[in-house]
């Protein structure tokens, strides 16, 4: 362990654009021993994926490592040409990039392009490509290998696709492999499964591990040591749990209490002490039993499939029902017959009594207005042509609320609500970060006063810090407004924060539902258990409350 794998001295790493340069990496030092895991944490545009990304050399656009140097085992590769870093690409260095879809070439089968990376690093023999193939599959925990390969990306699911990217990572075994966010886009059940995998596999290879992600939760479970960045340099380094237990620089600070999975940590750590949860997050919601929508034996068939099978629960008046579940569990086709968007094969959905599909066309048109929904991608749900006034007026103009003045000083009004400033109605969604966007889109959920929003993974697509401050947005509006919550989601470390009452759904089917504190303190379900352990970080013992800021809450 004495000499170390890799060393970045000083890397400044600058990109020259139309306006100027802009230094992405300003100046940073990082160590790797051989077989150490070590973890780079930010938020995005940290220029933690920059920094990674110049030890490959493979730095995007006008992208250049301007001063420092990184030594690799020994050998300084800072001004290597392109011809000189493909011996270390594959061979030395390995990668398992963000997003495996696009990452997977879609007219290739599988098997192929794990065999070109093999090729390309010149590890086996032309002959022995094939059953080396199998074998990589077999080792990234993927059964029936050798069909597998056989087959192209689309007939994958993102678990698979993402094994068969570590198996082209590891392919050539690698001394140090980089992770950039490698689960981020996959359910916890499947992340924990991958993330355990890709543990015991680097561990018995003797591979080093740089993981970049900007879930604390996650790096502190999987990494020995944490290096946290902030707007190009790093501002704080050293052994995980010692960073999550006691974080000396503010950044630091306000990322541990941000992460859903810490603060989920920090909730169930309470209630292990005999602190009710409710205490914590909210006091005298118990009181609430009036329902506002009730779900009763809901079914939805599409073909041969059952996607949607005998769903029934209620959702209580200005409270938080989480819909949790895998992919293709079926919860998001649900939201979609409570908002009237599809039409149920068999079963009902009542709004304060009235059953939807008794209403005739206009009376839908009304019901509306009550109902609201803010998607998972706020990009896509924002038409880029609109300006944001004309993105929040819209709901107001289709229902024809108010004069023109009105409508302005109602738009005013909404972006005030989710603490946008008023200029922002002038600009256009390509203008504003994911979170600000996040905004606009509660905000023209809001336009119409509904008693009801549906979100559908509403956080999911945002950084942790942003996440932590719409979730406390939606908090504030919900007390606030006496909004009630239907979220759709997979992240139980978001539900543990959010939610008044849980419904887990496996497959179509309602398996186990409870208060939240009935669910995470006494899973009845194996399935709900592997959920709830799934979480990255839940487990982490934190020490006591007072020093995390519990009691804010």
């Amino acid at each position: 362990m004495t000499t170390p794998l890799l060393e970045m001295k000083d890397v400044q790493i600058s990109f020259t654009s139309s306006t100027g340069v802009v230094e992405a990496v300003r100046g940073i030092n990082m160590t790797i021993y051989p077989g150490q895991s070590v973890a780079i944490v930010g938020e995005s545009g940290s220029g933690k994926s920059t920094a990674a990304m110049s030890i490959l050399g493979l730095l995007p656009g006008t992208g250049k490592v301007t001063g420092g140097q990184i030594i690799f085992d020994g050998q300084d590769i800072t001004g290597l040409s392109n011809k000189e870093m493909q011996k270390y690409r594959g061979s030395e260095i390995g990668l398992v990039p963000q997003d495996p879809m696009s990452n997977l070439n879609p007219v290739w089968r599988v098997g192929t392009q794990i065999g070109e990376s093999l090729k390309a690093n010149n590890v086996v023999k032309g002959s022995e490509v094939r059953p080396r193939v199998a074998e990589l599959l077999e080792e990234a925990g993927l059964p029936d290998a050798d069909r597998r390969a056989r087959q192209y990306p689309h007939e994958f699911s993102g678990g698979m696709r993402q094994r068969a990217l570590i198996a082209m990572g590891l392919a050539a075994r690698p001394k140090l492999l980089i992770a950039d966010e490698p689960t981020s886009a996959l359910d916890v059940t499947v992340q924990k499964r991958i993330l355990d995998h890709l543990e015991g596999l680097t561990r018995e290879l003797g591979t080093a591990v740089l993981f970049i992600t900007h879930d604390l939760g996650l790096a502190a479970e999987r990494a020995e040591h944490l290096v946290v960045m902030h707007r190009g340099r790093i501002v704080e380094s050293g052994p995980s749990l010692q960073i999550l237990r006691d974080p000396q620089h503010p950044y630091t600070q306000r990322l541990v209490k941000a992460a859903p999975s810490l603060a989920s940590a920090r909730i169930q750590s309470a209630l292990a002490a005999g602190i009710e949860s409710t205490e914590l997050v909210a006091q005298g919601r118990e009181a609430k039993t009036e329902e506002v929508i009730r779900v009763e034996n809901l079914t939805k068939i599409f073909g041969e499939n059952k996607a949607v099978d005998d769903v029934s629960f209620t959702l209580r008046k200005g409270t938080t029902l989480a819909l949790v579940g895998e992919s293709g569990s079926g919860k998001s086709t649900v939201a979609n017959m409570v908002l009237n968007l599809l039409d149920p094969t068999d079963g009902k959905v009542f709004y304060k009594g009235t059953d939807l599909s008794s209403l005739s066309g206009k009376e839908l048109f009304d019901m509306r207005r009550k109902m609201q929904v803010v998607f998972q991608n706020p990009y896509g749900s924002l038409d880029p042509m609109f300006s944001i006034y004309r993105c929040i007026e819209e709901p107001l103009a289709l229902h024809k609320v108010g004069s023109r003045k009105e409508r302005e000083a109602r738009v005013a009004e909404l972006l005030d609500m989710v603490a946008m400033p008023r200029s922002a109605m002038r600009r256009f969604p390509n203008e504003l970060s994911g979170g600000q966007r996040q905004r606009i889109a509660i905000a023209r959920a809001l336009a119409l006063r509904p008693e009801v929003l549906v979100l559908d993974e509403a956080v999911s697509a945002l950084d942790v810090l942003v996440q932590n401050q719409i979730i406390r947005l939606l908090a504030e509006l919900q007390e606030e407004l006496d909004l009630s919550y239907l979220f759709i989601t997979h992240d139980l470390a978001v539900v543990r924060q959010t939610a008044d009452d849980i419904v887990v759904m496996k497959q179509g089917a309602v398996v186990e539902q409870g208060t939240s504190d009935e669910v995470f303190a006494d899973p009845k379900q194996e399935y709900t258990r592997d959920l709830i352990n799934s979480v990255p970080g839940l487990n982490i013992e934190l020490g006591t409350g007072e020093n995390l800021g519990l009691v804010e809450h």
